[in-house]
């Protein structure tokens, strides 16, 4: 009986038996975002500020907000902006428990990392990549609430695709914090402030280290911030976040 069931196995793996729907389109599909969405709603990937991942005009040099008010971040590498129909996926996977999409996230992220390093050599590329992953902690409420982080399911196959090692408790958020959603976004740089801290058994091991934060979406930046003054503070040379998306919108601080 074991011999067959097996037998049927291979001829008709799980993935027929059980098809999946594409996250946006809902045509049949093997992968969570089907090839024909993929390429219309992701697009080549735009000229972007290095530091914040806010689009750019071609022959901007960098983003000016980013050039006058430096955040405390280094770098930021995202795949799309925030807005219909990516915004979906996002609140999918942040609400909706559809925790397929993080690998396949993680993976775009990695497409964009690549693109972006197009014209490297292998070794050059690796010299770039971060030292250590850590997702943005959520507050214990919220992770009760939710029962996952969005941002470490990111983290985990991101992890894995580059090679890099997992900190899955590297930051802590010390305090409960409202959600930045919700905000004015003048309110936002206050509501993070000391929000967060190097877990205690981490003290002393990021010194000069290159850390890649990942999170599912960048909005105004001050979250993000926060955890880079963080990991500097407790002695981080780097920081480069890895975000999913990226908010647009027309800026006149750093935020």
């Amino acid at each position: 009986m074991l011999v067959r069931l097996q037998s049927f196995l291979q001829r008709f793996p799980f993935s027929t038996l059980l098809p999946c729907g594409c996250a946006l389109c809902g045509g049949r599909n093997r992968a969570v975002v089907c090839a024909d969405c993929q390429r219309d709603y992701l697009p080549s990937t735009p000229k972007r500020c290095a530091q914040c991942a806010l689009p750019l005009a071609e022959s901007a040099p960098a983003c000016g907000v980013c050039l006058q008010q430096p955040p405390a971040y280094d770098a930021t590498i995202a795949v799309a902006n925030y807005g219909a129909p990516i915004d979906q996926l996002v609140l999918g996977l942040k609400f909706g428990a559809q925790l397929g999409l993080a690998p396949w996230m993680a993976a775009r992220l990695v497409d964009v990392l690549i693109h972006a390093n197009s014209n490297q050599q292998s070794t050059q590329l690796q010299e770039q990549l971060p030292d250590l992953l850590c997702p943005v902690p959520l507050g214990e409420r919220r992770l009760s609430e939710r029962g996952y982080n969005q941002a470490l399911e990111i983290a985990r196959p991101l992890s894995h695709q580059l090679g890099v090692a997992l900190e899955a408790r590297l930051c802590i958020r010390q305090r409960e914090t409202d959600a930045q959603a919700l905000l004015p976004f003048d309110q936002r740089a206050k509501n993070m402030r000391q929000a967060f801290s190097l877990a205690p058994e981490a003290f002393g091991k990021i010194q000069g280290l290159h850390i890649g934060v990942v999170d599912d979406v960048m909005t105004t930046g001050r979250t993000l911030d926060e955890m880079a003054r963080t990991l500097k503070h407790f002695g981080a040379a780097r920081v480069t976040n890895f975000v999913f998306a990226r908010t647009v919108r027309a800026v006149t601080t750093n935020t």
